[in-house]
């Protein structure tokens, strides 16, 4: 009676205070879009008896975010969502900081890339792109991307591999920047999630090539110009053999309880199971892919491999 007793005592924790979720990356981009969704889902139902609030530290391509994290041990008000940063930044800059600092809570899906170009660029399908950058001189297709030495400018790394090109990149603040420089013409290609530029392509300003995964999106629904996003075919069948997902996932600081972790990955429960949550992953087109545990632990030791690897090749190694 006593252990149960103290079990329901346990899981009754639940949030005293507003929650903060940090998003380690600029405004407009995935991580923060996607922030900014569940902040809406959880108000809109009441998931949980406190506010939840966004705060935008990209400083130090996301690093700052990711060490507020690392620096708010044993606080259950603070959580972190996270990308891919949360593997290149310590690896590519050295920054004392691995995801074992954090507590791991729930994967909510793994987000595409997809290869993009202004509406009006000349280059109507991935193939014709291959074969522009086979011939086309070193540093004269601009590649806008997401910070330095991570995930947009390590696809243009294995595009340039694949290709014998030498792509010029260009680093912008955030995945929101880097849709509208593309729209706007101050860059030639973005490998833009489909969340960050789905709204520029059903407005007609940008248009999807290929998309960066091993099978085509299982979304038919038309978006823009009778197309959908099953419609892409995948970079890898045409001509640019590489493979990428990122992570969008939720940490909690480290030495918090079982109990206050266990409140998190139930609410992320029933946030993924609102209908508004499943129209969110198809618009975003999401690889709808969850978990949590010692599941999540074990793709995050093979991922952060992954990416060391990656990396290594890049000769982007920090240490």
């Amino acid at each position: 009676m006593l252990v149960a007793g103290s079990a329901a005592r346990a899981e009754a924790w639940v949030p005293t205070q507003p929650v903060e979720i940090v998003v380690p990356a600029g405004p407009g981009g995935g991580a923060d879009q996607m922030a900014r969704f569940i902040q809406t889902l959880v108000t809109q139902y009441k998931l949980m008896p406190q506010p939840l609030q966004v705060v935008n530290r990209a400083g130090n391509s996301g690093g700052e975010g990711l060490q507020a994290a690392q620096a708010a041990r044993g606080n259950p008000h603070q959580l972190v969502i996270t990308l891919s940063n949360l593997f290149t930044v310590p690896l590519s800059t050295g920054l004392v900081f691995n995801w074992r600092d954090l507590t791991p809570v729930s994967m909510l899906a793994l987000d595409q890339f997809v290869l993009w170009v202004p509406e009006r660029s000349p280059y109507r399908s991935a193939v014709d792109l291959v074969a522009a950058l086979r011939v086309a001189p070193a540093r004269s297709v601009r590649l806008g991307g997401t910070g330095s030495k991570q995930e947009d400018q390590l696809i243009g790394t294995l595009m340039d591999a694949a290709t014998g090109s030498k792509l010029q990149y260009v680093a912008l603040k955030g995945g929101g920047d880097v849709a509208k420089a593309l729209a706007a013409g101050e860059i030639d290609l973005s490998v833009n999630n489909p969340i960050e530029a789905e709204a520029l392509w059903r407005e007609g300003k940008v248009r999807p090539l290929c998309v960066f995964d091993g099978a085509p999106l299982p979304y038919p629904a038309k978006l823009s110009n009778g197309r959908s996003w099953q419609e892409l075919p995948t970079c890898m069948a045409s001509g640019i053999p590489a493979q990428y997902l990122m992570l969008r996932g939720v940490f909690m600081p480290a030495q918090v309880t079982p109990a206050q972790q266990a409140y998190y990955v139930a609410l992320f429960d029933k946030l993924r199971q609102l209908p508004e949550w499943q129209a969110f992953m198809v618009r975003g087109a999401f690889r709808q892919t969850a978990m949590s545990g010692a599941e999540f632990v074990q793709w995050l030791e093979r991922t952060e491999a992954f990416h060391r690897t990656l990396m290594r090749e890049a000769r982007w190694l920090a240490h």
